[in-house]
């Protein structure tokens, strides 16, 4: 990256300068010239004279070098032609300006790293804090994360995609975990709603979808005022993720702060909902409901057990529904016109769609 960094410089400055300008690293190889025939080659001197004199000018074969890098020893010299006061001051300035850029790069680059290491839990917390100092990170900023899972692609990055829609590296960090994964840290308003978040989401979604064909599903962590917190707003946008694939299948956003019941049922123990499910159908397995029976009862909770508007829905007589109801209370002895009783009736559905789906765990 720093060879290619340094020539579009070099390119840029060399009408300027009217000279021959170039850089060599700390083996004293040409890895960046105004003269491109001279890339590559290595002068075994400069590599003593690097070695020698540290960050002063020095002079070589009709070319004035001065080493420059962010360590004590000096990682890289410019070499400018010439020998005389100018040629001294060119050397510095050039000194200057390409360790200033090379810095700025380094630093975004070491920050996309630190960001990919504190949401994959993979720095300790104690170190964060250091870290965020040395690379000047703001540490402090309410930030969010997306997962965004791709579901079929149409040979189009979507990772490209998604850091041209954000472009400002400074505040949004866009990075792969897996072939299928992509993550966003992005940073937010302090008292960003989550409604907000799915319209972002949305957008990131249609963009994929309308102008790529690529689907994606995307998950949203809740929002953290710390950066040592972005590891758990990562985990909770795969669980909205896992969650969403189990109980809303329909849906391609998932808010973790939307998950509701769901959220608990997925941190139970297997055992435990196995329990439940064996405690509520007492007097009858939940497999003895058929499909009609299941459909009726979907919609019944749909319209908040309003008995008249749920027939009005499904086309059939009020009393073709009570029958069905009466048939749901003889078989599991739960009447769904008892709020008590819907309440443990629709818990044990989703605890049984939850077992069914056997959802990985994080």
């Amino acid at each position: 990256m720093s060879n290619r960094l340094f020539q579009g410089l070099l390119h840029q400055m060399h009408d300027t300068m009217d000279c021959v300008i170039g850089v060599v690293d700390e083996t004293a190889t040409v890895i960046a010239c105004s003269d491109l025939s001279k890339i590559g080659a290595t002068n075994e001197f400069v590599s003593l004279d690097l070695n020698n004199e540290a960050q002063d000018i020095f002079v070589r074969d009709g070319y004035t070098y001065k080493p420059f890098g962010t360590h004590v020893k000096p990682e890289y010299a410019v070499f400018v032609e010439g020998i005389d006061e100018n040629a001294a001051r060119y050397a510095n300035i050039l000194a200057i300006t390409l360790s200033s850029i090379k810095q700025y790069y380094d630093e975004k680059y070491d920050r996309n790293n630190f960001i990919k290491n504190v949401v994959l839990d993979n720095i300790l917390p104690g170190d964060i804090v250091i870290k965020a100092r040395e690379l000047h990170f703001n540490s402090d900023i309410t930030r969010v994360v997306l997962l965004i899972r791709i579901v079929s692609t149409n040979d189009v990055s979507a990772y490209d995609v998604i850091q041209n829609l954000f472009p400002d590296k400074s505040k949004d960090f866009v990075f792969n975990i897996t072939e299928s994964d992509i993550v966003l840290v992005k940073e937010v308003k302090p008292n960003i709603e989550t409604k907000d978040l799915e319209k972002l989401a949305r957008s990131i979604a249609d963009t994929l979808s309308s102008e790529f064909y690529t689907r994606v599903n995307v998950g949203i962590g809740t929002c953290v005022q710390s950066i040592k917190e972005l590891a758990r707003s990562f985990k909770e946008a795969q669980i909205a993720l896992e969650v969403g694939k189990v109980f809303d299948t329909d849906k391609i956003i998932v808010s973790y702060d939307n998950l509701g019941i769901a959220r608990l049922i997925y941190h139970l123990p297997t055992t435990l909902c196995e329990t439940f499910l064996h405690e509520v159908f007492k007097k009858g397995s939940i497999e003895s409901l058929d499909h009609e029976t299941l459909f009726t009862i979907q919609r019944f909770f749909e319209n908040n057990l309003n008995v008249s508007e749920t027939s009005r829905k499904l086309f059939v007589h009020r009393n073709t529904l009570v029958y069905r109801l009466e048939k749901i209370k003889k078989l599991t002895g739960l009447d769904l016109r008892e709020f008590d009783h819907a309440i443990v009736f629709k818990i044990a559905l989703m605890v049984k769609k939850y077992l069914s789906a056997n959802p990985t765990k994080f």
